[in-house]
């Protein structure tokens, strides 16, 4: 195995699937967060263009930890 295959590059950029319209967008903004019982919780991401079709709820730098 070569270092290549060990350390692929990794793009800075965010990537994230719109969970409106289903695209593929390089610019995410987190909308919501979802808590989990049993696992890290699923956080949605929308486009720029599906946005303003959003209402924001609470994001992982929202959710406060008592426990």
């Amino acid at each position: 195995m070569s270092t290549d295959e060990l350390f692929p590059d990794i793009s800075p950029d965010p990537v994230a699937h719109c969970c409106d319209c289903g695209k593929l967008t390089r610019a995410p903004i987190t909308i919501r967060h979802i808590g989990s019982t049993n696992g890290p919780g699923t956080t949605l991401y929308t486009c720029p263009h599906c946005f303003p079709n959003h209402d924001p709820g609470p994001t992982p730098s929202n959710i406060i930890c008592t426990g």
